[in-house]
């Protein structure tokens, strides 16, 4: 029987981001396949709202991209007003990337393993995956 685990996005996945105005636009592209089946299970626009949901007054709205395994995800209203008026010190959008891939997603081990085990694909051509970093079940 398969253990349930809770991983970071990070250890499936990848992502830009970019801001525009008052939203930021995400893509969150899997390795693999095996990951994308993951993240489109486990990432929705509800989960991704409240993830930034401390100061994240607006709506979150969401495509499915199955053709580039990746989902994209549009922020309204995260920029307090807009690049110019944010008071925050990041970088905006480009550095909401690495927030998302913080949120949390369950899945088994054996879903998990598949995941990391299956080659990565992209126009770069077949990459072996990256190995597991300890303390990171």
């Amino acid at each position: 029987m398969s253990q349930t685990l809770r991983v970071p996005l990070a250890r499936i996945a990848h992502a830009r981001s970019g801001d525009k105005a008052d939203w930021v636009d995400f893509g969150l592209f899997a390795w693999n396949l095996a990951g994308y089946r993951l993240i489109e299970r486990e990432v929705t626009a509800e989960r991704v709202r409240a993830h930034f949901a401390p100061w994240l007054p607006g709506e979150v709205d969401a495509w499915a991209l199955p053709n580039i395994l990746a989902l994209k995800f549009v922020l309204r209203g995260a920029l307090q007003g807009g690049g110019a008026r944010n008071l925050r010190l990041d970088n905006l959008g480009k550095a909401m990337a690495g927030a998302l891939l913080r949120l949390e997603i369950a899945v088994t081990d054996a879903e998990l393993a598949e995941a990391l085990e299956a080659p990565r694909v992209g126009w770069w051509g077949d990459v072996p995956p990256s190995p597991p970093v300890r303390g990171q079940g």
